[in-house]
């Protein structure tokens, strides 16, 4: 009859039989995923996936990267609560972009280039009203705006395409009140407007 010490023994060399049949497993399981994701392009290794998602300690999802079929490619950061806070990106037009929002998803910050040559900033208050932008334009001009509670533009500073500046302050209702303006040739000019209709003009237009 088997006695306890050989029993032991056996059962102890079945265990380890087991666990190494276990651990071989495992590792083949890790071969066979390692080889689904990694594709061979000559003689470097390529990590190709559409989209990855990174988590924190808790299982949440704080960083995604991601391309998708239109041709859009980004990369999102949440806060704990898996809320997007932040933005880096590229159209399928080819502009990157980059943004910062609240907690709720209103953009407070943004920078945009288009065509190549028209960066754009833009920032805008908790309820999602644009306040301040400033930008360039493919033809070579700039302009600055700042507006009021309702968004609508009340100050815009700008220069065209040959750099002359101007200034222009619009009242509530949208109508310009002052305009500034150096022209090309270099000289100045003044407009005011009255809420009458009156006009003041410098330098006084030759009779």
């Amino acid at each position: 009859m088997e006695n306890l010490d050989s029993r032991l023994e056996r059962l102890e060399r079945n265990y380890r039989r087991m666990q190494a049949v276990a651990l071989t497993s495992l590792a083949l399981a890790g071969l066979g995923l390692a080889a689904s994701l990694l594709k061979e392009e000559g003689h470097t290794g390529e990590l190709v996936v559409s989209r990855l998602t990174l988590k924190d300690a808790h299982g949440h999802a704080r960083a995604t990267l991601s391309a998708n079929a239109d041709g859009d490619a980004g990369l999102v950061l949440t806060d704990s609560e898996g809320r997007p806070r932040a933005l880096l990106g590229v159209s399928q037009e080819g502009s990157p972009k980059l943004r910062f929002s609240t907690a709720h998803g209103t953009t407070l910050a943004e920078l945009t280039v288009y065509s190549d040559e028209a960066p754009r900033l833009a920032f805008s208050k908790n309820g999602g009203v644009e306040f301040f932008s400033v930008g360039m334009f493919p033809d070579g001009s700039s302009r600055l705006e700042l507006a009021d509670e309702d968004g609508r533009p009340r100050a815009i500073l700008g220069a065209d395409e040959h750099g002359s500046p101007g200034l222009l302050l619009v009242d509530r209702l949208g109508q310009p009140r002052a305009t500034l303006r150096v022209s090309p040739s270099n000289s100045a000019s003044l407009v005011l407007e009255g809420l009458d209709g009156a006009v003041f003009r410098a330098p006084t237009p030759v009779q």
